[in-house]
């Protein structure tokens, strides 16, 4: 009987670890998902004007591109819930801080994962 009740708990362990990582994982790809709708909205307004410099770039600027139209420019959660923000004044667009430093929780920028990829 004590040996069973080790294997649940063993289990039990096992399953709270991975649903863990499986929601910071979406998380992630959630954020993927924002950033290549600010990553289309980005391409499809410099195809219509096409002498305009990346830097000069702003949310309001893309907003009537970015699919789906939605409101207002979408945000990104981290994975400690805090709201991020979506630099589109560089191509690719990158998640940042609060204090402006580029978001990737994930280390590598090529992984489509909390980034647009390669």
């Amino acid at each position: 009987m004590s040996l069973v009740i080790c294997i649940m708990l063993a289990l039990i362990g096992v399953g709270m670890f991975s649903s863990s990582k499986i929601e910071e994982w979406r998380a992630g790809k959630e954020a993927t998902e924002v950033l290549r709708g600010a990553y289309v909205a980005q391409r499809m307004y410099l195809s219509d004007h096409p002498t305009t410099a990346v830097s000069t770039l702003t949310r309001a600027n893309l907003l009537p591109y970015y699919p789906n139209h939605p409101s207002s420019f979408p945000t990104v959660k981290g994975l400690d819930g805090t709201a991020l923000d979506i630099k589109v004044s560089v191509s690719p667009p990158v998640i940042v801080n609060s204090n402006g430093s580029v978001y990737d929780p994930s280390g590598k920028a090529d992984d489509s994962l909390w980034d647009v990829g390669e």
